[in-house]
């Protein structure tokens, strides 16, 4: 039995990498491995009974100098994750998103106790300070070389001066402690382990695991759906306003938007200054109310703008039976099959999505069809058993048994 310290921001969903590093958790406790969460402190994380070593949370909404400064260095998670392994005595620490609140500090902590250390990129963040490879309304490979004062010109960080040299400030710094000489990195995709290695990361420290879902337990609906699905951020890379221009243009087909973002006002307001009355904004949901709403659904949109690195909404629509529309960009191509169980468009097409969305709309029985395929998809390539194989191999390699 391997013991094994699972660190990244949250323990409670707020994305996709929380999403993931609790679904890990289990997937590894119920193959008889030991998990110990290191995570910040939230009111709202799940039980653990390791929740007091967290350390405080960076105040990211009105943050103050200390959160500033916690957000470059954190020394209560340096020390929280030091009594930690005191205690515990890890045989292997796998890291998701740790920055911005756990930050690299962590990571002395760990080579000093020569624990092995693997993570898994779920975003840009190793080659890009604001993690998206995004400027200008555009991809981006400026920083390649770890050139990343180019935040700073750029402008990068929503438009701001400050935000934008905050964020290249905290690139070096993770630079400087080690955060690109980890002993091995698992991508979620091989588009991003691509990026990763053209960008100047060496190939043999990369391995492609893809996501995965345990779908056992989900019964994939019988009904076709009664509205079009967006879930996920709210953000103007995720084409979410390409996504509105096209529903717009298509009075008689609801479309449901479940999700929190940087944009959530700015959407409200689009809909209403466009007159998209079709439109309905339900705001965060999780769990059993999210998995009503995708099971009700004729199929879900991902119609990102960005070089998404799989697209974790898509494997989830796919378990409950549901066929998506995707950007043909970036990780998502590895996961759905144009015409098979969805359909890729080009990224940022407004009239070829929705074409698509009429189609989905139109042909309701033969969107089950591709919803499910995609079931099948699900089961034979993105399952536990074979994710958990994957990531044992990973273990293996980094001296961890």
């Amino acid at each position: 039995m391997l013991t094994i310290l699972n660190a990244g921001q949250n323990y409670r969903i707020t994305g996709g990498s929380d999403r993931y590093l609790l679904s890990l958790e289990r997937l590894l406790k119920k193959n008889g491995q030991k998990v110990i969460p290191f995570t910040a402190f939230h009111p709202g994380n799940l039980n653990s009974q390791w929740s007091k070593f967290f350390p405080k949370p960076v105040n990211f909404s009105n943050p103050g100098v200390h959160d500033l400064l916690r957000y470059l260095y954190s020394i209560p998670a340096q020390k929280g994750i030091e009594q930690l392994i005191k205690i515990t005595r890890p045989d292997i620490a796998h890291l998701h998103i740790y920055y911005g609140q756990l930050t690299s500090s962590i990571l002395k902590p760990l080579r000093k106790a020569n624990i092995p250390i693997v993570q898994t990129l779920h975003e840009y963040k190793l080659i890009c300070p604001t993690y998206s490879l995004w400027a200008f309304n555009e991809p981006c490979k400026k920083c390649k070389g770890n050139h990343f004062w180019h935040a700073i010109t750029c402008r990068c960080n929503r438009g701001s001066l400050s935000r934008s040299f905050l964020s290249c400030l905290e690139a070096y710094i993770s630079l400087w402690l080690g955060a690109q000489n980890l002993d091995h990195y698992i991508a979620v995709s091989d588009f991003l382990r691509n990026k990763i290695i053209n960008m100047g990361m060496p190939s043999e420290k990369i391995t492609t695991v893809h996501n995965f879902i345990d779908c056992r337990r989900i019964k994939p609906a019988t009904a076709t759906g009664k509205y079009i699905l967006y879930f996920g951020r709210l953000e103007t890379t995720k084409g979410i306003y390409t996504l509105l221009d096209a529903i717009g243009q298509l009075p008689n087909v609801p479309l449901w938007v479940v999700g929190d973002g940087n944009e959530r006002e700015n959407i409200k307001k689009y809909i209403e200054q466009n007159r998209i009355n079709n439109v309905m904004l339900l705001g965060f949901k999780t769990g059993k109310d999210l998995q009503k709403i995708i099971k009700e659904s004729i199929c879900s949109v991902s119609p990102s703008e960005c070089y998404e690195t799989f697209g974790l909404t898509l494997i989830e629509s796919f378990s409950f039976g549901r066929p998506v529309i995707a950007s043909a960009i970036g990780g998502m191509t590895e996961v759905v099959d144009d015409g098979v169980d969805g359909w890729l468009i080009p990224s940022g097409d407004e009239n070829m999505l929705r074409d698509k969305i009429n189609w989905m709309f139109c042909n309701k029985k033969a969107a089950q069809e591709m919803g499910i395929n995609g079931r099948i998809k699900v089961e034979n390539q993105f399952n536990p058993d074979i994710h958990y194989q994957k990531i044992l191999n990973v273990y293996q390699k980094v001296g961890a048994f």
